[in-house]
């Protein structure tokens, strides 16, 4: 695909308000949209403006993968499986000292996870401003 069907796609992607698409999209062509940021409009530029911007402080993005193991965390948090948030934890490990992961969790996963030391209060304080 060359710059001006990817700009044309991104644009329709971010103009019908699909930005999860946009996102992709901007992620998989990276350096090539970064040397023609000029090229993009509106929503478009702001997704890579903020993309640059989590890059030069070192985030990387979540996963798929690790989105899907912070809804099972909200899950078992709502119903109150404490077993099922221990062996999440303990399975992975390095994504709940992640500072952005922390973000994705609801109230009672918050508090379930506070509770046994997995997070610490100044994250939760930091999520209610």
């Amino acid at each position: 695909m060359n710059i001006s069907d990817l700009i044309k796609v991104i644009h329709k992607d971010t103009n019908d308000l699909d930005l999860i698409s946009a996102r992709r999209y901007i992620e998989a062509n990276f350096e090539l949209l970064e040397a023609n940021k000029y090229l993009l409009q509106g929503n478009a530029r702001e997704i890579l403006n903020f993309l640059i911007e989590q890059r030069t402080l070192g985030i990387n993005p979540l996963t798929r993968k690790e989105l899907t193991i912070l809804s099972a965390v909200n899950s078992y948090a709502y119903t109150f499986d404490v077993s099922g948030i221990k062996s999440m934890i303990k399975l992975n490990t390095k994504l709940f000292v992640r500072d952005d992961a922390i973000a994705y969790l609801n109230k009672d996963a918050i508090t379930i996870l506070k509770g046994m030391g997995v997070i610490k209060d100044d994250e939760k304080l930091q999520l209610n401003q």
